[in-house]
């Protein structure tokens, strides 16, 4: 890619944003990613689902993973800059916060101690495949999630979700009976999954309720479905609501799309500190946030346990509009701010490390008693 300078940050940035990578058609951009990387300095390839890897440090230290993703939902926009922004689908969410995290690792590889990942994952629109994988491959010891928060901003956690749908079938009736009819069915399926979640205190913050939303009700006398989508939050009983919901549709089959369980990280967490320390340096007070959707910390997360916290350029409100654009001068100051929270957690990291050899090593055979 060239020397370092300001121009190059920009260029990778912008060759991300005008190759198209919607979901499950991610290979091209892959490619280019891998090549970028692997000229910057990586140890950069595609791996067995094709996610986008590049590798910097030395292995066997600690494991800091830079998570980002690669697709995009659809829609074919016209990359252009204006007034310092660059448009175009995925310029915030989320190749702007992945090509933050390929510069941050370089940058941060040359002062400190540890092992950098940095990974494009494919498939986080849909069904996450790619964060899947990296669950049964890799043990990081901490995670920065790439998600658009916004310069100045880290993003704690994640509301969970369940996505599910019934199919109805009831034997043909005139209208005029009384007896359910298979759409009428559907809508009270409806009714019914409101009324239970909101049995809940509806005072509290949206982030700690659980909120339905009907996706698709459509259907007639004999036949019927209904699609719901629940946002959850942070402690929600899934199983005992997906044991609900099938007692509810009793013989109509109930299919799940997805759940995932909704995620927080204290104020406390180290990559929360990290970043917050980032943000100090090149931009001024920190702020944090919690989002309403999901992300692949909800994937990840709950697996690894470990410190974890989403970061990256961009206004999340323009997330798959027909207006996408990131501010390139927030792009580069978001690589300082990455930059510095990475060099600050290997320094906290090498240090936990320090004191658990030490703790072994005061205990081990021969240590004074």
């Amino acid at each position: 890619m060239g020397v370092l300078d300001e121009l190059d940050e920009t260029e990778l940035l912008r060759l991300m944003v005008e190759t198209p990578s919607v979901t499950g058609e991610e290979g091209a951009l892959v490619a280019q990613l891998v090549d970028a990387m692997s000229a910057l300095g990586f140890r950069a390839h595609r791996d067995a689902v094709g996610n986008a890897v590049g590798e910097l440090g030395t292995p066997g230290a600690p494991l800091i993973l830079l998570l980002g993703h690669i697709d995009t939902v659809p829609g074919d926009l016209k990359v252009y800059e204006d007034a310092g922004k660059l448009y175009g689908r995925g310029a915030v969410d989320a190749k702007g916060p992945l090509a933050t995290m390929v510069w941050a690792a370089l940058r941060a590889s040359a002062r400190c101690d540890a092992h950098l990942m940095v990974v494009g994952a494919v498939g986080e629109e849909g069904s996450s495949p790619g964060a899947r994988h990296l669950r049964g491959v890799v043990r990081p010891d901490a995670v920065v999630i790439g998600e658009p928060s916004g310069v100045g901003n880290v993003v704690l956690g994640y509301k969970g979700i369940i996505r599910f749908a019934v199919d109805i079938s009831r034997p043909g009736a005139h209208t005029s009976s009384p007896a359910p009819k298979a759409v009428e069915v559907a809508a009270d399926h409806w009714q019914a999954v409101r009324r239970h979640l909101a049995e809940g205190d509806a005072s509290r913050p949206a982030f700690d309720r659980a909120i339905p939303a009907l996706v698709a009700l459509h259907g007639d006398v004999r036949r019927a479905r209904v699609e719901i989508s629940c946002r959850i939050p942070v402690g929600f009983d899934r199983d005992g609501f997906l044991d609900w919901l099938r007692e509810l549709a009793g013989p109509d089959p109930l299919t799940v799309a997805e759940s995932l369980p909704a995620v927080r990280s204290p104020r406390t967490d180290p990559v929360v500190a990290a970043l917050r320390e980032g943000i100090r340096r090149h931009v001024g007070a920190p702020t944090a946030k919690v989002k309403l959707g999901t992300a692949d910390m909800n994937v990840v997360g709950p697996h690894w346990d470990v410190p974890i916290a989403a970061y990256g350029p961009g206004d999340s409100r323009l997330d798959h509009t027909d207006e996408e654009h990131v501010d390139l001068t927030e792009y580069l100051t978001a690589i300082d701010v990455l930059t510095t929270a990475v060099e600050e957690l290997a320094a906290a990291l090498a240090a936990t490390e320090g004191r658990t050899r030490g703790a072994a090593a005061g205990s081990g055979p021969g240590a004074t008693p």
